[in-house]
């Protein structure tokens, strides 16, 4: 089981904050997570129709798309994060 956390546009687009998740053992980096969560629902879908803007953090460290998932406790989503 793991914790997927939504933040900024992409919380308001899945509808959530967090979410307790058991993927399969297919779902081995950041990206096959992604695809899979997407599969589940249209607000899931439409969160990550965009995934090349999604920034992901897994276990509060942020890593690129192409990570693994592999005992995972927690992965984070966020749109790019800027400063002003």
């Amino acid at each position: 089981m793991m914790t997927v956390l939504y933040f900024a546009s992409v919380k308001e687009k899945v509808g959530l904050s967090e979410e307790q998740v058991d993927p399969p053992a297919s779902v081995a980096t950041v990206n096959d997570l992604i695809d899979w969560l997407a599969a589940r629902s249209p607000r899931h879908a439409e969160a990550f129709a965009s995934r090349g803007m999604i920034k992901s953090a897994v276990d509060q460290t942020h890593v690129p798309a192409s990570a693994s998932v592999a005992d995972a406790r927690e992965v984070a989503f966020f749109p790019p994060v800027t400063g002003g």
